[in-house]
């Protein structure tokens, strides 16, 4: 009996410790221009995948993406944080939610510029293109690729 009750307090225990880490993955601030229609799709998408989102639109995006070390190269109209990683653009949650599992050492990832197809992106011939997973010192690598075969 004691035994049985140690376990489930333990388990109990366990489950209080990571609900706040559930929740931070679940959960997105998203940084935009409250003019881009785009960007409200993405955070529907978002939404739609079961995340809690709260978006901010006052805010210099270009200042956000400094301050959050989003190379250049790499921007699109909205930037993110879910799980304490950036996520710039118009990223797919397949690939949030792999991020989030993986946990490497990286900044965040990103979907450059505002390909068509990609979510938020739906209207227009969709496109070919990467997702990037930014290091900590700036560089990227293909982290996934999406859209119709070259």
């Amino acid at each position: 009996m004691r035994r049985g009750l140690w376990c489930v307090i333990t388990s109990l225990a366990l489950a209080a410790l990571m609900l706040p880490a559930l929740a931070m993955a679940n959960s997105a601030e998203v940084y935009r221009d409250p003019s881009c229609g785009c960007c409200g799709g993405w955070i529907h998408y978002l939404q739609a995948h079961g995340y809690t989102v709260t978006s901010h639109e006052d805010q210099s995006m270009a200042a956000v993406k400094a301050r959050l070390g989003v190379p250049t190269d790499a921007a699109s109209c909205h930037t993110a944080l879910i799980g304490g990683y950036v996520i710039e653009g118009h990223v797919p949650v397949e690939d949030i939610r792999r991020l989030l599992a993986e946990q490497p050492d990286a900044r965040g990832l990103a979907a450059p510029g505002m390909p068509m197809g990609s979510p938020g992106m739906e209207m227009g011939t969709p496109v070919r293109y990467h997702v990037l997973l930014i290091a900590r010192d700036g560089s990227s690598r293909v982290f996934a690729t999406h859209g119709p075969q070259a």
